[in-house]
């Protein structure tokens, strides 16, 4: 189970608790059941496999790179065959990897081929994903297209870079035997290639190794390792209050509806390292008390119970 620190502010005091805790916690607080999820620190990213193809190659590999990825991916989905638009199947998922072959070689745009073609030109050409982190892999021939090596996975990485995704899985150009591609960054290319006429016997370990290396540099990570802080603000009218969740590094905000009651919370208590700290909630008049260790807690319906450990 992945544990994190949480930072929640109540009636302008701040504590910080474990992630265990926030069962507890949202269940003495009277929040909804189906708000409790939200308030979960996710610390893992979904992750959704897309490719375009023409005789299946590209496909193949985004099946190898599925396996490795476990459970942990969804897809591969041909992206000419999805059902509902583009930017739905896309906005499923925290972060894309994307794949395309290089047929168009040589040509300055459009050289993948495939329906890729046509989402740059339409679909893709104004769509913003925000900062998704998105990894990319292409499949050439390395030796009859020397000069255009998988050419298309750089415009692949372009399209996307373009749209705002954070790009991760750069590679080296070691073991390779090409002259040029439009898929080299720097002195890398910008994601995965395969060669599945002149080097298929490396697809897997390539694909293994790659994988490794998207783990090793972020790309599952969905938020900051900083605690996350949760705000809790009374609304005098009404009585309602708004949760907002924000991870500052990847800026993402989780609203909680406005319907759950809450009033201001009294705090009370004292942590110590065996100690219990207590949590009076006036509208149940009950007390919740939580061990400094954050791995239990217990309640009492008497708001003038204390307990000494």
């Amino acid at each position: 189970m992945n544990t994190r620190l949480v930072s929640i502010m109540i009636s302008h005091q701040v504590i910080t608790f474990s992630t265990l805790l926030l069962p507890a916690l949202t269940a003495a607080f009277s929040l909804r059941p189906e708000r409790q999820q939200r308030l979960s620190a996710l610390d893992l990213a979904n992750v959704g496999i897309f490719f375009g193809t023409s005789t299946g190659t590209t496909e193949d590999v985004g099946e190898i790179i599925k396996e490795e990825f476990g459970n942990d991916a969804d897809g591969p989905f041909d992206v000419e065959s999805l059902e509902g638009s583009v930017e739905d199947n896309f906005q499923k998922y925290d972060a894309l990897i994307v794949g395309t072959p290089t047929w168009n070689t040589g040509a300055d745009t459009e050289r993948s081929g495939t329906h890729w073609d046509e989402l740059y030109s339409n679909t893709l050409l104004d769509l913003k994903i925000g900062n998704k982190n998105v990894a990319v892999f292409g499949c050439g021939d390395q030796i009859s297209y020397a000069e255009n090596f998988a050419d298309a996975t750089g415009e692949l990485h372009d399209v996307f870079k373009g749209m705002g995704a954070k790009i991760f899985g750069y590679t080296s150009q070691e073991g390779y035997e090409h002259e040029e591609s439009k898929s080299i960054r720097g002195d890398k290319f910008c994601g995965l290639l395969c060669d599945a006429v002149n080097q298929e016997d490396l697809t897997e370990i390539r694909v293994k190794n790659w994988v490794s290396q998207l783990k090793t540099e972020g790309f599952m990570e969905l938020s900051s390792p900083s605690p996350i802080t949760i705000t809790i603000t009374p609304k005098e009218d009404d009585n309602i209050l708004e949760l907002a969740v924000e991870k500052e590094e990847e800026n993402v905000f989780q609203n909680i509806d406005e319907n759950s009651e809450m009033l201001d919370q009294t705090i009370g208590g004292v942590v110590t390292n065996t100690g219990f700290k207590s949590y009076y909630n006036p509208t149940t008049k009950t007390t919740m008390f939580v061990s400094a260790d954050g791995r239990s807690c217990y309640y009492t319906a008497d708001p003038k119970t204390s307990f000494s450990p």
